[in-house]
């Protein structure tokens, strides 16, 4: 087994915790390992767990999980933890994982599931948006769509994000969330395969020639994936196809790396907005 049979690897360092008087991980830890892993492969998915799972009317609980020893991860390692959904079936699916120091083989693992009503714990079939999900992330498809226009189009969808984001999470007052301005603005909504909005973002016209983006927002089991900057870049090239040459937004400290990651730079103090530190940053076009 080598890591370029998985599509998806999760990485790791070891903590003095996990590991016993030799300095090598207890064998226990292994499982958690890879159930970490597993929750963060349905994050890759852009699949919030808890909401998909009620909308199916279903849970997965794990039948069977075996642990296989090749060689010990010792504290301080960085390991990748790998994994991939190998089968499919009626009501169950099978993950396969590994777990790597480099290129080398440390620990592989089975998981099976199976798909059952969360009160009878009664088996039951794998519906088709599930199976969907996870054969065409096997098959390295895209697991989201992103769509921009008008609030017209999107509002249904991206008004319970932005108020599940900013007002629930965050604690901005809803009269200082919405605004006019929505309906002059270009909105992003990002769509996972269920239809559910998981990222959304608007851009506004500034001043000629210089657009402004605001509303970020990604739901929060979504955080860690590309979901953000694929609502920012979405958004620059439709500032850009019009025309605009600068793009400036307001960003939360706590988010100015994100931004810098996409060629932003700080500009001017920071001041606050909302009751959170907020600084300017720019980005030519």
């Amino acid at each position: 087994m080598k890591r370029q049979d998985f599509r998806f690897s999760h990485r790791m360092r070891v903590r003095w915790v996990e590991v016993d008087m030799q300095k090598i991980v207890f064998n226990g830890h292994y499982l958690m390992y890879f159930d970490t892993a597993v929750t963060d492969y349905w994050r890759q998915l852009a699949m919030p767990y808890a909401e998909t799972m009620h909308q199916l009317g279903g849970d997965l609980f794990v039948k069977k999980a075996s642990v296989e020893y090749h060689a010990s991860a010792e504290m301080d390692d960085f390991l990748d933890v790998c994994m991939r959904c190998d089968r499919v079936g009626n009501a169950s699916m099978t993950f396969a994982g590994a777990i790597f120091r480099g290129d080398e083989l440390l620990i592989t693992s089975e998981l099976v599931y199976v798909y059952a009503d969360p009160v009878a714990k009664k088996s039951q079939p794998i519906p088709a948006p599930l199976r969907d999900m996870l054969e065409g992330f096997e098959r390295g498809e895209d697991m989201v769509q992103v769509h921009v226009g008008s609030w017209h189009d999107f509002q249904k969808l991206a008004r319970p994000l932005r108020h599940e984001v900013f007002v629930e999470e965050q604690k901005v007052p809803v009269e200082l969330e919405l605004d006019h301005e929505d309906d002059s603005a270009l909105h992003a909504v990002v769509l996972n395969r269920m239809g559910m909005p998981v990222a959304t973002g608007r851009l506004l016209q500034q001043t000629p020639g210089v657009a402004r983006i605001g509303r970020m927002a990604v739901k929060k089991q979504m955080r860690g994936s590309d979901l953000g900057r694929r609502v920012l870049h979405a958004l620059m090239e439709a500032a850009k196809h019009r025309g605009d040459t600068q793009v400036i937004l307001h960003a939360q400290c706590s988010a100015q790396g994100f931004y810098k990651r996409s060629g932003f730079e700080p500009h001017g103090l920071v001041f606050e907005d909302a009751g959170m530190a907020h600084i300017e940053m720019v980005r030519a076009l």
